[in-house]
């Protein structure tokens, strides 16, 4: 029998110790997944290690170990920290080390050893390995200028460490995806320049690889202003394929006699953000077809695109699958969660259909009826549009609301700020649902996963479309019964805590409080100080329209914030620097508005260390029921909060 309870004050098996305990999403826990021969890798982030990534190896055997050497770290620092950290090839790993960002070379089961230069602050990322000429090529960082925009181009890296990185690509602003022919005549890769963004528009080129190495004739075979294009791949008959949204979605294409071809049309994205380095959502088979994952209505489905009639046959399971697709001769794998289960790698035999979780850091044994499954909703929102995200109830199946009373709302706005949010099991959000509150994640105007038109509604409007479009959300659910409006909450993390801070700087008597995990409050500062790129496309150019930067900079108008908030921040964040937040948390102090501040001087952008998790989530609870009044069931450690005697001003 369910109790009666005060809904956001229950009870929970899933603690914030568990929750802490594994990275928020799998997919950025074990990912990229890579084959070699008979064997399986991936990478894991080890919260209870202090957020160390691993590289581990499933043998054919079902035997799983890890590679990495328990003094270093599979993560790079360049591009998005921490992702295409990794190669391997003929049972040996090359991966960039954290603490250096040198590149290393690691036969399975050997000590590592370096095959790049102390040069310092130069990053690498992304590689693809060149076996023709014994060596890797990657992109490249040069972080050594601290004022000035990183240099990136694209280098070919000896394996055994005898030369000196050789640069073969270079004048552009960006590169990513150096992807060389199975014959090792062609290398192909993706480039745009300052103000473009990959993920509104951006090249795929191709080039010929000369005997000594060097890259000769490169010439754009698609992509521009208008065309975002990512994931070239070569199918093992040496036809280049890669994924654009020329059609108004990221679809499958390929280059063929000297021209572009359609693979596959469908309203549907085939691609996750393109800057998510190393994404694979799609594989060749041995039996010429494509194994691969699209997204539709917030959901990963799985299917197989036969290659000579283009015709795609969905492979229908329970679940969600995401990026990071790999293949060898038996079987095809990728990572997926369902509704309810956590996130696992699955093998798929491609020749019987069968499916199989084989395996998952997450070591849990909770009760289903702990868990919410998330339900797709469009709401509509400014401008006659509709807009997207996914509620997630309230859902514990020891207690009940108390008669009459609707749940409290946590709404998360993600990062990116072109990022998306689907259908998937995430303890973070579990944390929350089975304490009695209900979650929204929207998918605000710019997040990908609904087309080029809607991805493009955030083209110079972050901070306005993304605002609006998370307070809609949250009105919408109010307005059909399902939360309570005098107890709306905001959350969101990087770009996501931009959102938060500008909600309630800019648009006031929505929320009842705020939570901001290393979120930017100053766009003028992180665009002179880290040239962060995108901003141009997201605000405006800079210095020219100076005055948005100003305008849409939560910090300028902290003065109006009336919103209690709490702030988290990583003080050895170097992309949203720890300043975004010591100057929020000034302004705030002087304007006696309620707020928290938790620091963390062992962490960079994004928490990965689980004792940093525990307490952030515990944090934000305590922050919550002082704000809602609520009086918890199960305690939690308390924070400071400052201001606290200053009377509230609720919507």
């Amino acid at each position: 029998m369910a109790t009666s309870a005060k809904y956001g004050s229950w009870k929970s098996p899933i603690s914030s110790t568990l929750a802490s305990s594994y990275s928020s999403s799998f997919l950025r826990a074990a990912f990229e997944l890579q084959t070699d021969g008979s064997s399986l890798f991936w990478t894991e982030i080890r919260p209870t290690e202090k957020g160390r990534s691993v590289v581990v190896r499933r043998s054919e055997d079902g035997r799983i170990e890890d590679v990495t050497p328990a003094n270093q770290s599979a993560r790079t620092m360049a591009h998005d920290p921490g992702m295409a950290a990794y190669l391997v090839s003929e049972n040996v790993v090359y991966f960039s080390n954290f603490s250096d960002q040198r590149v290393y070379k690691q036969v399975v089961g050997d000590p590592s050893e370096p095959v790049t230069p102390e040069l310092g602050d130069v990053r690498y990322t992304d590689a693809d390995i060149d076996v023709k000429r014994y060596r890797i090529i990657c992109l490249r960082e040069d972080h050594r200028i601290p004022e000035a925009q990183a240099k990136c181009d694209l280098v070919g890296i000896d394996i055994d460490g005898r030369k000196e990185p050789t640069s073969l690509v270079s004048g552009n602003d960006y590169f990513t995806s150096p992807r060389i022919s199975p014959d090792g005549s062609q290398l192909a890769w993706i480039t745009w320049n300052n103000p473009w963004l990959e993920a509104f528009g951006c090249e795929l080129w191709l080039g010929n690889v000369a005997a000594d190495g060097s890259i000769y004739g490169g010439r754009r075979i698609a992509g521009g202003l208008e065309e975002s294009v990512t994931q070239p791949r070569w199918s093992p008959d040496g036809v280049l394929h890669f994924i654009s949204d020329i059609s108004g979605w990221w679809n499958i294409y390929c280059w063929k006699n000297g021209q572009v071809e359609r693979v596959l049309e469908m309203k549907a994205e085939f691609t996750e953000p393109p800057a998510v380095l190393k994404s694979s959502t799609y594989v060749f088979l041995p039996d010429n077809r494509i194994f691969c994952t699209y997204l539709q209505n917030t959901i990963w489905h799985l299917a197989l695109i036969d290659r000579t009639t283009r015709m795609l046959a969905k492979i229908e399971c329970e679940y969600n699958g995401g990026a990071y697709l790999a293949v060898d001769e038996k079987y095809a794998y990728f990572v997926g969660s369902t509704r309810t289960k956590p996130d696992a790698i699955v093998r798929y035999d491609f020749r019987s259909g069968c499916l199989e979780a084989i395996y998952s850091p997450i070591k849990i044994d909770i009760d289903p009826g702990y868990y919410s499954p998330g339900e797709a909703v469009d709401f509509p929102t400014n401008y006659n549009k509709m807009a997207h995200a996914i509620f997630y109830p309230p859902k514990n199946k020891d207690y009940t609301g108390n008669p009459g009373e609707l749940p409290p709302l946590i709404v998360n706005a993600h990062g990116g700020p072109t990022g998306e949010r689907s259908v998937s099991f995430d303890l973070d959000k579990q944390y929350w649902t089975s304490r009695g509150f209900a979650y929204l994640d929207v998918n605000y105007g710019g997040s990908c996963g609904y087309g080029r038109e809607y991805r493009m509604r955030l083209d110079g409007q972050w901070g306005v479309v993304d605002v609006d479009d998370c307070i809609n959300g949250a009105l919408h659910m109010a307005k059909i019964g399902r939360v309570d409006r005098d107890r709306l909450l905001i959350r969101g993390a990087s770009a996501g805590g931009y959102t938060t801070m500008a909600t309630v700087a800019f648009r006031k008597r929505v929320y009842k409080a705020a939570a901001a995990h290393f979120g930017l409050s100053d766009l003028e500062r992180m665009k002179v100080e880290t040239h962060e790129y995108g901003t141009d496309r997201f605000v405006g150019s800079y210095p020219e329209k100076r005055d948005l930067y100003i305008e849409r900079s939560p910090l300028y108008s902290s003065d109006k914030i009336s919103t209690p908030i709490i702030i988290f921040q990583g003080l050895q964040d170097m992309i949203v620097r720890r300043d975004q937040a010591e100057f929020m948390v000034q302004a705030l102090r002087k304007n006696k508005v309620p707020f928290a501040f938790v620091g963390f001087e062992d962490e960079k952008h994004g928490f990965r260390k689980s004792v940093n998790k525990k307490k952030a989530l515990d944090a934000e609870l305590y922050f919550y029921s002082k704000m809602l009044k609520l009086e918890l069931l199960e305690p939690v450690e308390e924070v400071k909060i400052e201001n606290l005697e200053t009377p509230l001003v609720y919507p």
